[in-house]
């Protein structure tokens, strides 16, 4: 159950991720589409869906937002974690996205634009798409 293939992987992670690995697991690699429809656009989405909901639950509009944020932290940095994998680097560079400013624009644009590797690399196969 638990073989290890890879130094990096408890098991290893092949084909598509389920939505529970893509969203908290840390193991693996997506595609820049990945990250922006999943991470971008859909955690985006449910950050504005969590606040409007904390809103009318009666928090007040500051709590609101940072618990909207909250929500959506983890996810953000488990897929940023994987991005970096498909660059062959480090799932730690995620945490650029706590830097105020300039590591989160370093963690977009280095997530959002730049290409993974091509093939195999440490981390496991090259993302279906």
């Amino acid at each position: 159950m638990f073989a290890l293939s890879h130094p990096h992987h408890e098991y290893p992670l092949t084909g598509d991720p389920t939505l529970r690995q893509l969203y908290a697991g840390l193991r693996g690699r997506i595609s820049r589409r990945s990250f922006w429809l999943h991470g971008v656009l859909g955690l985006s989405a449910f950050n504005v869906v969590a606040l409007a909901l904390f809103e009318i639950a009666g928090l007040r509009p500051e709590l609101a937002k940072g618990a909207a944020n909250l929500l959506v932290a983890w996810p953000l940095l488990a897929l940023s974690a994987k991005r970096w994998h498909d660059r062959d680097l480090t799932g730690w560079l995620a945490a650029l996205w706590l830097v105020p400013v300039i590591g989160q624009i370093v963690a977009l644009v280095c997530n959002g634009f730049l290409p993974g590797t091509a093939g195999e690399n440490r981390f496991g196969q090259a993302p279906s798409r």
